[in-house]
């Protein structure tokens, strides 16, 4: 799968989790830039895209993770 592939649904899973129909990601996307994404959205979405990629995160890598870009290499790396 293509990187911007996997941003279009890590996109799409945010719209939908943050119900916010025109957001818009970049790798450079951070929970500051967008005020729906607090803790509680942040465990919702992670859970969101482990069930849309089939995949599970560590701790370490979701703590690890600054922005979007980091978020989707994570992603890239288990598919």
């Amino acid at each position: 799968m293509e990187r911007n592939e996997i941003l279009s649904r890590v996109e799409e899973i945010f719209r939908e989790e943050l119900e916010l129909d025109e957001l818009t990601l970049n790798d450079e996307t951070t929970a500051d830039d967008v005020e729906e994404w607090d803790s509680l959205s942040h465990i919702q979405l992670v859970v969101a895209l482990e069930k849309a990629f089939g995949i599970k995160f560590s701790s370490r890598e979701i703590l690890s993770w600054d922005n979007v870009g980091d978020l989707i290499d994570s992603i890239q790396n288990k598919i």
